[in-house]
């Protein structure tokens, strides 16, 4: 266990400001933490003389925050650490794919080391726990899990994580059940997939065996979905009819599920109460080229909402920061 010691002159939060009713700020205190087996068990006044003679470590008046989960991330395939790249355009989702498979080789090299200064850059925004996606599929094998594992025993002790065998170009049309079965017996936590409508074209096969690979490995799923409208709506129904039929509540995620941003509000509702039933929970990305999922709305329906930065800079995207807070950021200028 390691050794007691006190973070001093912290700044914590404890009340208030308001104005004709309204809060407006935090009322803000120095204090002093003691630190024993990585959690505080004592906060004291900064004012008050520490005479125990524990080592110290100065907070310099930084406002202390809880640590943060990042979600939703790609570590695998990026450019981050390397010069700016600029994204080709393209002119849909599979035009995507099929740059992307051209740059597997090139990923695949130097991914540990981009993992590493993605996770390097997250420990140093706040965040403790990493949830990624790893490409698995039949053309890289577990080439990109064999580096993200490897990356994660660097940041053993200050990171805890999960892994999504993620097929990215789809499970069914990759035939890459047997790649995301593989990458479940060897470090991979979670079911991975992609639009069962939109890329599998088979939303009810997708869908069953996501679920079957689940239950066969006893692992949770986290599904990319972002077909629009009704057709994600309708994939959202049909896996919760499955998470209820196979007792897989409180085990699924739906990321992006950018369906429920294209439909009314009675629907949306409707679909939250559902959600919230079976604990399945959404994590989002918080797009603001589309419309934005109604995070506040499920958030009331008791849907958790999870927050992420998907990726940080590759062919998809050169404008991800990895800070969880500027997320929060951009979902509060959404919503308020």
């Amino acid at each position: 266990m390691p050794s007691p010691y006190w973070i001093v002159n912290a700044r914590l939060e404890c009340g208030y400001e308001r104005e004709r009713g309204v809060i407006c700020a935090t009322k803000t205190e120095l204090c002093d933490l003691l630190i024993e087996n990585g959690k505080i068990s004592r906060i004291v006044p900064s004012s008050e003389i520490l005479e125990d003679g524990l080592p110290k470590k100065d907070a310099c008046g930084l406002l202390i925050l809880p640590s943060m989960a990042e979600k939703h991330i790609h570590l695998e395939k990026t450019y981050y650490g390397g010069p700016w790249k600029a994204t080709t355009p393209v002119k849909n989702l599979f035009e995507r794919h099929e740059e992307d498979k051209g740059l597997l080789p090139r990923y695949l090299l130097g991914s540990r080391q981009g993992e590493e200064n993605i996770l390097s850059l997250l420990v140093e925004t706040g965040v403790t726990h990493v949830r990624t996606h790893c490409h698995v599929d039949p053309q890289v094998g577990l080439g990109f899990l064999e580096g993200m594992l490897g990356a994660f025993e660097t940041y053993a002790g200050r990171l805890s994580h999960e892994i999504v065998a993620f097929p990215h170009y789809g499970m069914l049309r990759t035939n890459a059940a047997d790649s995301v079965r593989e990458a479940l017996r060897n470090g991979a936590t979670h079911v991975g997939g992609v639009d069962p409508g939109g890329v599998d074209g088979n939303i009810e096969k997708s869908l069953a065996t996501m679920m079957e690979l689940a239950v066969e490995a006893d692992a949770d799923i986290d599904m990319h979905l972002h077909d629009p409208g009704h057709l994600g709506t309708f994939t959202i129904k049909r896996l919760a009819a499955l998470t209820e039929e196979a007792g897989w509540q409180g085990r699924v995620t739906v990321s992006h599920a950018m369906g429920l941003g294209d439909v009314s509000v009675e629907e949306a509702r409707d679909m939250a109460q559902q959600l919230a039933a079976l604990g399945i929970s959404i994590a989002s990305t918080v797009p603001i080229n589309r419309p934005t999922i109604p995070i506040p709305l499920l958030q009331a329906a008791g849907v958790a909402v999870m927050l992420g930065n998907d990726s940080l800079t590759d062919n998809w995207t050169p404008f991800g920061s990895g800070d969880l807070l500027e997320k929060r950021g951009a979902w509060r200028n959404v919503f308020v």
